[in-house]
This record gives C-alpha cells, sequence and structure tokens, in this order.
C-alpha cells in the first residue's frame, strides 16, 4: 500500500492519543525542549508534520513552524487544532515537495522516514532537507535501531509488545531491509482489527552515508530527546546533522 492509502480518514481519525502513549508529557516534552533549541531561533520544518502532535507544541513554545504532509486526512485533523497561517503546511511527499523560505531545522520523527521504502528515496530525503537549511542548519531524525537480534534463525516475524487488548509485532525481510509491523487491536469477542505499516529500515552508519552524501556531518547521536548515551544497546536515536557549507561539502 501507498502512504496516502495507509493514513487515510480512519487512520487520521484514530491517531491522536492525547495524555498517553506517544502524546504523553514525559515523551513529548523533551522532544519540543530539544527542538526549539536546536532551531536557535529560527525557523523550522518538520517533514511528514502529521496531525501536528510535535509542531503545535512546538509553535506555541515560539518557534515559527511549518509542513509537509502527503495525507490530506492527517492535516485536515492537524487543521482542528490550529489554522494554516499558524502552521503552514504544504502537500507532497517529504522527499521531493518545497515548503517556502529557509529554515534553521528541519525535522522528521517517530520513524516516519521508514516509510520512504527504497534507499534512494531515503537519500532523497536528506537531499530535501538540505535544500531548505540554511548553512550550518540541522536535520535532526529520530529512528529505531533495526531490532534483527531478538529475530531466531528461521523466522520472519518477532513479536515486540503485548498488552491487554494489544498485540504489537513484525515481520522482516531482511535482503531488502524491509518490515511490516501489525498492528492488533481486539476486545472480548472473536474479531480484531488490524493496521499495518510498511517500512524499510536503516542502521545508523547507513543513515550518515546518506546524511554525506546530502552535505552533512553528524553533530550528536543519543538515546533519546534527554541526551541518553547511545550505546550497542539502545533501542532508538536521535541524531543531529549539521549542513556543511557549500565549500566543504562531499
Amino acid at each position: 500500500m501507498r502512504q496516502d492509502e495507509i493514513w487515510d480518514v480512519e487512520a487520521a481519525e484514530n491517531y491522536d492519543t492525547p495524555g498517553t502513549g506517544v502524546f504523553a508529557p514525559e515523551v513529548l516534552t523533551p522532544m519540543v525542549d530539544r527542538l526549539a533549541e536546536l532551531a536557535g531561533g529560527g525557523r523550522a520544518l518538520e517533514f511528514a508534520i502529521g496531525t501536528g502532535r510535535v509542531a503545535v507544541p512546538l509553535a506555541e513554545r515560539g518557534v515559527p513552524v511549518a509542513g509537509i504532509e502527503l495525507s490530506r486526512p492527517m492535516i485536515a485533523q492537524l487543521r482542528e487544532k490550529v489554522d494554516e497561517a499558524t502552521v503552514p503546511v504544504v502537500v507532497g511527499d517529504m522527499a521531493t515537495a518545497t515548503a517556502p523560505g529557509e529554515h534553521t531545522l528541519v525535522y522528521l520523527v517517530y520513524n516516519t522516514i521508514s516509510n520512504l521504502l527504497t534507499q534512494a528515496e531515503q537519500v532523497e530525503c536528506f537531499r530535501n532537507a538540505a535544500r531548505h537549511l540554511v548553512p550550518g542548519g540541522r536535520f535532526v531524525v529520530e529512528l529505531g535501531v533495526p531490532d534483527l537480534r531478538t529475530l531466531p534463525p528461521g523466522q520472519r516475524a518477532t513479536v515486540w509488545h503485548t498488552e491487554d487488548g494489544y498485540i504489537g509485532l513484525d515481520t522482516y525481510d531482511v535482503l531488502n531491509q524491509h518490515l511490516v509491523s501489525h498492528h492488533f487491536r481486539f476486545g472480548e469477542g472473536r474479531q480484531a482489527r488490524l493496521f499495518r505499516s510498511p517500512h524499510r529500515y536503516i542502521w545508523p552508519a547507513e543513515m550518515d552515508l546518506m546524511a554525506q552524501l546530502a552535505g552533512f556531518e553528524l553533530e550528536s547521536r543519543h538515546a533519546d530527546w534527554a541526551g541518553a548515551e547511545f550505546t550497542g544497546e539502545s533501542g532508538s536515536h536521535v541524531s543531529v546533522y549539521r549542513l556543511l557549507p557549500a565549500a566543504d561539502r562531499a
């Protein structure tokens, strides 16, 4: 399925979980704090802005924020929170669409770069970030580390979360670095609701090379938004790339 088919009206209407999950204050507050710091008083651009989970509180901090988003239903949910003047959005693919103006910060959170299903598209996403940034500006990517150590030999699926009424599992195609996340939600009856999303996972070193191809250098990498050390056991990372002056780019 295409991303615009996955993020349809039903998915958009059920995306927000105010106060819980990725909308919990303990998740959002350190993220917004860090992004506001990295913006350095300039303008920010969010790739795949969605329903405004991050952009709205960042704008409330006084950071001018714009966005690029492929899904019109997700934008419709955003518009229930803020108007176009407050958070302008360009409809399009984050690897190719262009937002007006120059920015000191472009950010892409919550594994969303993996929604681009080829290495070439992911490289173009880095290049698109570079096109929107002033020299010295930063591109921030939050992404999970591929959890292949939990995949037994000969098996293609792992269960990564279970709780009452919910099971999350991933199926892998390790040859092509693809996975599909399956989210099963169910009650007392015999029926379950399934939401699936395809991804191309990226190793941190591979992502650093993508950044180099687009004229960036790695400035920092931490295990979370609060600045915890990134180690071999970290399940995710927040990587900050700085755009080099044109004369210094490879």
